[in-house]
């Protein structure tokens, strides 16, 4: 029989989420003390690493890597592959937002190919005769879509900063729609759910469900003609394809049928936009995120500018007074988020306010760590004079030190709900993260005001919010998350647990998660939270709600050439794949 101590550690290796070997254990070139073995331990390679929310679309990157190919020609591979296997968010009818660090040139690059409001878009369109918002009119219906930018999003990344052809990034996923794969579980399963949603028109319900209404059954083969034929037009003819053509003919002719608004020249006109990264500091680390129009990486940098102004460390990792900390500086920047934020093309972003330490230190100063402040007591902050204007994540490092970071989405689950006839991709719907009316609450509860009302053109505020944390000015974690708007608070945490709690990225990815943006004002917390944790917050004055869901990231970590990937536990199919490791 084997000494205790190894069956003990061989049945934590068992338990560890995803395996690794004993050989890779002990492996002399990986020095253990970076990954802090423990029952929940990530991917490990050093050869890079792709960390998705689908398997088949982290194994098709780890193969553009293994074949020689960069972080951005993985990530346009991975995006592509996406919009065939994960459809709830994976896209060819939505937009995002990419962060790309290039390693020899050391800078990092924000794309901006976010979804733009068409230019028959205006204030007042989403109301009715009683000045109502229409709720189905602003999620569920064709007039529910901005102008797509996935397509020329990536276009643009690999055109730029990869270095294999369009039509090898978009090969795999081709193959994938034309073919088919086993339809997985957990996509049969949200099929089920929104049934009534997906049946609605007739294009989603004849790709979707059987002529008896049923659902594509897990493990049965789903085969994707339509979209394998507009991927291979696209990946024939290029953007064009899709912003000009044949495609763009089939979109417009839809929107007419279903009264959108998206005409041939929203299409034609559309652009990718690169900007400035918004940059703060965190316990000597440096952060790096997405700009306005996503509000993420903005309030990632303003919240951890009022924790790093209290010892978390000391605290300790779950405790009630660190997440009563973190609830209370969420709070402060939620509310900011309501008034101060919206598309700096259109709005005056006070970001170099809202990012500085000493905004981040007049709030900590607010914080009263034995009550929690009712939201009705807190209000947006007033700016000084400033200089400066459902969702999926993936996360991408190889070899040579470049880095991506991307989150793409439909906005809802499956975003409008309305395919495309003739073409099998879904539209989204994502006016809705506009303010429709100033004080009223979107999907995700969130509200927003004259920043981010609409207007033709103008870019609806995101909660999306890829990010690169550096370390002695290299890569050392890429993380981001789909949720609305826990994503914010979901990156926020990942990092706090790696730099406070010195958890390794399993761990900190795993961590049950806590929630507040302000209104409602209701604390927010995941299943798994101590009783005790949850009794002393209450005592603190916080409205605890317990949710089963909490947003789902995929995070890299980098440590001595060494790469740690893992994808959220929280949705059955993500991964972390290693280009040295697949069959």
């Amino acid at each position: 029989m084997l000494p205790r101590f190894i069956l003990v550690f061989t049945s934590m290796l068992m338990l560890a989420q995803p395996v690794i070997t004993l050989a890779q254990a002990v492996n002399p070139a990986i020095n253990p003390s970076l990954y802090k073995l423990n029952i929940q331990t990530p991917v490990i390679s050093t050869e890079g690493m792709v960390a998705t929310q689908d398997k088949i679309a982290s194994r098709i990157g780890a193969q553009v890597l293994a074949n020689g190919g960069n972080a951005v020609d993985a990530a346009v591979a991975v995006g592509f592959a996406l919009a065939v296997a994960h459809q709830s968010a994976g896209n060819l009818g939505g937009g995002g937002f990419m962060l790309v660090y290039l390693a020899e040139e050391d800078r990092t690059i924000a794309i901006d190919y976010r979804e733009v409001a068409p230019l028959a878009a205006h204030r007042d369109m989403y109301l009715d005769e009683q000045g109502n918002v229409d709720i189905r009119k602003t999620r569920f219906s064709f007039a529910s879509a901005g102008v797509p930018g996935t397509v020329l999003g990536l276009h643009h990344a690999l055109s730029n900063y990869g270095t294999i052809t369009w039509q090898q990034a978009i090969a795999p996923a081709i193959k994938l729609a034309s073919e088919g794969f086993l339809m997985p579980y957990d996509f049969s399963s949200q099929l089920h759910m929104y049934k009534n949603r997906l049946s609605r028109h007739p294009a989603t319900k004849d790709v979707y469900y059987g002529d008896d209404g049923t659902p594509i059954a897990p493990s049965e083969l789903f085969v994707q003609e339509d979209l394998a034929r507009t991927l291979k037009m696209i990946s024939d003819e290029g953007p064009d394809a899709f912003y000009h053509g044949e495609i763009a003919d089939m979109i417009v002719a839809e929107m007419e049928r279903g009264e959108g608004i998206i005409t041939h020249e929203d299409l034609a006109t559309y652009s990718v936009r690169e900007r400035e990264t918004v940059r703060g500091t965190y316990r000597g680390y440096d952060i790096v995120s997405m700009p306005p129009p996503s509000s993420g990486g903005l309030h990632i940098i303003q919240m951890l500018n009022i924790l790093e102004n209290f010892n978390l460390s000391k605290m300790g990792a779950g405790s009630a007074a660190s997440y009563h900390v973190m609830a209370e500086a969420m709070r402060y920047a939620y509310a900011d988020r309501a008034v101060h934020l919206g598309d700096p093309d259109f709005y005056d972003v006070p970001v170099g306010w809202i990012t500085s330490k000493e905004y981040g230190a007049e709030l900590a100063a607010k914080i009263d760590m034995n009550r929690a402040r009712p939201s009705s007591e807190v209000s947006a902050g007033t700016p000084t004079p400033h200089d400066s204007p459902n969702t999926t994540h993936f996360s991408i490092a190889d070899k040579f030190g470049n880095v991506v970071s991307n989150t793409y989405t439909l906005n809802l689950s499956y975003g409008s709900g309305l395919m495309i006839t003739g073409a099998g991709f879904i539209m989204n719907d994502e006016m809705d993260d506009f303010s429709a009316k100033p004080g009223v609450m979107n999907a995700y509860r969130l509200i927003g005001n004259e920043a981010n009302s609409i207007e033709a053109g103008k870019v609806p505020l995101s909660s999306m919010s890829p990010t690169i944390v550096f370390k002695d000015g290299k890569p050392f974690m890429l993380s981001g998350g789909a949720g609305g708007s826990q994503i914010i608070s979901a990156t926020l945490q990942n990092i706090i647990n790696v730099i406070d709690f010195d958890m390794n990225i399993a761990e900190a990815v795993n961590f049950p998660r806590i929630h507040h943006q302000w209104k409602p004002d209701k604390l927010y917390l995941q299943p798994g939270i101590s009783p005790d944790t949850q009794a002393i917050l209450r005592q603190y004055g916080h409205d605890l709600s317990v949710w089963e869901y909490f947003g789902r990231t995929a995070s890299v970590a980098i440590e001595d050439g060494v790469f740690f990937g893992v994808a959220d536990p929280r949705a059955i199919g993500g991964s972390a794949e290693a280009p040295d490791q697949i069959d």
